[in-house]
């Protein structure tokens, strides 16, 4: 099956600073993604379905099939290239009537990338509306600098911090209802956030952070390389993660991570 061309995305992407792309997964790939969801919340029981980080990612068979699943990545490929790695990848999922809120931010201003060549693809692993808490963005801020990170814990949300509101207009806020399966694709410096889960449904969303191999990551994080070649000297690799019976969550294709096509070695 030949490539999407996702690039007539690009003219909204560089005018509002975000984009959409619409049935990028198939319905029984998604419908691994919330299993994998429901596996995680009984496997780290001391965390919040909010809070599931990128530290999970590196023994996580499942997780890094999805976020190298071609179609993620030819979409990500239209806005930085062919040679691509994973920065970082979190599940932000809010359970009914408790999903917390997260206050506007932009996403650069917490990571330590050289240069800020990266781009965010939002899945959603379940249908995303204005009532159970989807992703609003304030278009075209993805103009602005990064702006420095304010501790916010006088109410309850996801990140514990957010940018000096003055930036912000609410009424120009612009609602990403999403179905399952759908993609949104943010600039690192756009202003977002999203409302706590009033409903009865999840919300569940996967974020993926994909960077070109040329941009560097100036900690001791270790990535993943995706597709495409890396470049000497700049960042350190992992290998995929082996496939442990009784250890990861089973899907379609996990015979791949199996060492030697066995799991118990």
């Amino acid at each position: 099956m030949s490539a999407t061309d996702w690039s007539h995305l690009k003219e909204s992407y560089e005018r509002d600073g975000y984009a959409i792309a619409r049935n990028v997964l198939d319905e029984q790939l998604v419908g691994e993604a919330q299993s994998h969801v429901q596996w995680l919340i009984k496997k780290h029981p001391e965390l919040r379905p909010e809070q599931f980080h990128n530290d999970l990612v590196k023994d996580d068979p499942f997780w890094v099939r999805l976020v190298r699943d071609s179609r993620l990545l030819d979409v990500a490929e239209s806005f930085i290239g062919p040679n691509m790695a994973l920065f970082a990848s979190h599940y932000i999922c809010k359970p009914p009537r408790t999903g917390q809120q997260v206050l506007w931010h932009q996403d650069g201003s917490y990571w330590p990338l050289d240069p800020m060549e990266v781009v965010s693809l939002w899945l959603a692993a379940s249908d995303s509306t204005a009532e159970n808490g989807c992703l609003r963005v304030i278009p075209g801020t993805h103009t602005l600098d990064l702006q420095e990170l304010q501790q916010r814990d006088d109410v309850e949300n996801v990140l514990s911090s957010g940018i000096d509101e003055s930036h912000v207009c609410e009424a120009d806020a612009v609602d990403l209802v999403l179905q399952a399966g759908d993609v949104s694709i943010h600039h690192p410096n756009v202003i977002h956030g999203s409302n706590e889960n009033r409903s009865d449904q999840w919300r569940m969303g996967l974020t993926i952070r994909y960077i070109p191999t040329s941009t560097r990551i100036l900690t001791d994080l270790h990535s993943l390389l995706l597709r495409g070649e890396a470049i000497a000297g700049i960042n350190e690799y992992l290998p995929d993660p082996v496939f442990v019976d009784g250890q990861h969550m089973p899907f379609r294709g996990d015979e791949a991570f199996r060492k030697n096509g066995n799991a118990s070695e």
